[in-house]
């Protein structure tokens, strides 16, 4: 399968945000693979995919607000050779679902791509008990599955085709919410297991995954104004790690992980891990969200009061890196 995509796709995409793009991506990819299906816990529109139910009624099961049951679901119709992506919020796919997952997709290595939506604070208002941030942690621990993390809504579409043509059970991370920041301004090239290098600098550079690679951009350029060059990549796969690219800096100062996730068990912690089996190298800094359980609140507010905006982590890497 190869998906096409125009600049007006990327306009638009940016616009939907995550969600609706992959909902987008998928129903043109269904369009050239008949094995490709999709199920969702009740979310049909939350998770973009109205246009599918709607283009191939035959092809779409929403099995109601029953996590676990989709998974198993999403299971039973891979072991018959389709290619089911399974839609719900990235905390029900996690954690009420992590037996689910474990079993059919760690161990018996069904063909299953699971979707998590609105994962970090995209939620806003819903609060904690829709907030995914322990989902890659959680996930990271499962034997053989990969977990792929998009910086943008181009990024999504692509990496939604990766999955789709991946041979193995699949964890999506979605982020952000609609108007999303373009990363990719055009379409780029995402191999699960090779980060993408955005922009080169010495001593530090910034490890970002999902939403928040927009925002180490945004902290690469307030760095760069005060004459502090940063390199900035996005690591898109999450699992396995890129520790190639890892390793080709690490004549570095400090790597700095950002991510819209706990910062134990996350993207840090992989990078840590990798880091602690090297006899030299850079220090690592992660960012992310503490261990707290703050006030719910809109997105963007959410974001600004874990210090994930640009300015908070041009600030952190300032007061860090540079003392």
């Amino acid at each position: 399968m190869s998906l096409a995509i125009s600049p007006a796709d990327i306009r638009a995409w940016s616009m939907m945000g995550t969600r609706g793009t992959f909902g987008m991506a998928l129903q043109r990819l269904a369009a050239e693979n008949p094995d490709i299906v999709a199920l969702t816990a009740d979310l049909a529109l939350t998770s973009g995919l109205e246009r599918f139910s709607t283009a191939y009624p035959e092809r779409f099961f929403n099995v109601g607000i029953a996590e676990q049951n989709l998974i198993g679901v999403a299971a039973g119709m891979a072991s018959q050779q389709t290619i089911p992506f399974a839609t719900t919020f990235a905390n029900f796919a996690a954690l009420r679902s992590c037996e689910q997952v474990r079993h059919y997709l760690g161990y018996l290595q069904e063909n299953v791509k699971v979707v998590g939506l609105a994962s970090g604070f995209a939620m806003g208002m819903f609060g904690v008990t829709h907030y995914g941030i322990e989902d890659i942690a959680t996930l990271r621990s499962i034997s053989g599955l990969t977990i792929l993390s998009p910086a943008d809504a181009t990024a999504t579409a692509q990496l939604t085709e990766v999955a789709a043509n991946l041979n193995g059970p699949v964890y999506l991370r979605l982020t952000g919410g609609m108007r999303a920041p373009v990363v990719y301004r055009e379409p780029a090239t995402f191999i699960p297991g090779k980060a993408n290098i955005l922009q080169q600098g010495e001593h530090v550079a910034i490890v970002a995954t999902g939403s928040m690679v927009a925002v180490a951009l945004g902290a690469a350029k307030d760095l760069a104004e005060q004459g502090k060059h940063v390199a900035v990549i996005d690591m898109h796969t999450l699992k396995p790690l890129d520790t190639e690219t890892l390793a080709a800096f690490q004549h570095f100062n400090w790597l700095v992980t950002v991510e819209e996730h706990s910062t134990i068990g996350g993207l840090g912690s992989a990078v840590a891990e990798w880091r602690s089996f090297q006899a030299h190298g850079p220090r690592v800094l992660p960012v992310g969200i503490g261990q707290y359980y703050g006030h719910a609140g809109d997105y963007q507010w959410m974001l600004e009061q874990h210090g994930l905006t640009p300015s908070h982590v041009s600030r952190k890497i300032q007061d860090t890196c540079y003392e």
